[in-house]
């Protein structure tokens, strides 16, 4: 039995279709007959090669929804037919320090999608029962596969930002990630401010549910959000050091700067700064499959949904370069035709 994938031989090289032996799950995994899969900007580790033991050819993708159609050897708790959905978290080793901690999404030897192993730009893919979030049957493949990385990205790092209902959160970029926070900040009962750059993404920001819109094209965000008293958190979205740096002047008494958006530029701000204001900046990785499990069940029922583009899986490679350019409005998605509901 054979599969059809979409492949990068070497590093730097093209994205192409290819047809491959369909994997067997091994004990303890599962396979994954997958209908839909995110395109993330993080691909680009797998096809530009520079992630740390990344061995070619490679199969990226690790925002994948589907349905399980093979389980290995002593499996539990899994079935044949279940729908799931596979993220960055693609298991851990439960033996280094975090891990003993509690903490898997830091484990020293974590397993990803898509670059540890075969991901998702393919009709099939093996992945072990850890990595493995139910999906409720009220979404759709296409809508769960962005949530599996931006969505519980997001969601996450809001969840654990110490704000509380009520209080001033500011979503810093109206993009992949930065439209999905300001519905998951809103919906979490979080008095939401977008910002962005220019004025055509105003009416898309209310829609989403934040309360007010601040174009940084046309007025000082750091000086508005101080005139509402500061933010108890500032969600950063965009991957830029240089663009997050000026809003740690912009959180109130204890606030916090999130960082989700990864980019090579330092932030930087004078010290005086955080001291006189408590204040602290802080990253935030992406979730364990759990957490990837609430995140859906939340957006299933408070209505978050990405906005997606779709296209069908030999169209990989285009919908990759859409996502580059940063194009796509806002999420791309391959669909394997198979069905997804």
């Amino acid at each position: 039995m054979t599969m059809r994938v979409v492949q990068v031989a070497e590093k730097n090289g093209p994205l192409h279709l290819a047809e491959r032996d369909t994997p067997e799950p091994k004990a303890g995994e599962v396979r994954v007959k997958v209908e839909a899969c995110g395109v993330c900007h993080s691909d680009s580790l797998t096809v530009e090669g520079v992630f740390p033991g990344l061995t070619f050819p490679r199969v990226p993708g690790h925002e994948i929804a589907g349905r399980i159609d093979a389980v290995g050897e002593g499996v539990q708790g899994w079935t044949v037919g279940q729908r799931v959905g596979v993220g960055w978290f693609g298991g851990a080793c439960y033996r280094c320090s975090p891990c003993r901690r509690g903490h898997m999404i830091d484990c020293r030897n974590l397993r990803i999608p898509g670059i540890s192993y075969d991901g998702g730009y393919a009709e099939a893919m093996v992945c072990p029962t850890d990595a493995l979030a139910a999906i409720p049957d009220d979404l759709n493949s296409a809508e769960a596969a962005p949530l599996l990385c931006a969505g519980i990205t997001t969601f996450n790092a809001l969840r654990h930002s110490g704000a509380l209902p009520g209080d001033l959160v500011a979503v810093l970029g109206v993009g992949g990630l930065g439209h999905l926070g300001i519905q998951f900040a809103s919906k979490m009962g979080f008095r939401t401010i977008a910002v962005g750059r220019g004025g055509d993404k105003n009416k898309l920001a209310i829609k989403l549910g934040a309360e007010h819109y601040i174009d940084s094209d046309t007025e000082d965000p750091v000086a508005k959000l101080k005139q509402l008293g500061g933010a108890q958190t500032i969600l950063a979205t965009v991957p830029s050091g240089k663009a997050a740096s000026p809003f740690i002047g912009a959180l109130g008494v204890r606030g916090r700067l999130v960082v989700v958006g990864v980019s090579p530029e330092p932030i930087e701000t004078p010290s005086f700064v955080m001291v006189g204001q408590s204040a602290s900046i802080v990253g935030h990785a992406s979730g364990t499959s759990i957490e990837s499990e609430d995140t859906l069940r939340f957006s299933a029922m408070s209505g978050v949904r990405p906005m997606i583009e779709t296209l069908p899986l030999h169209q990989a490679p285009e919908a990759y370069a859409k996502m580059m350019r940063g194009e796509a409005r806002f999420r791309m998605v391959l669909t394997m035709g198979t069905g997804s509901r």
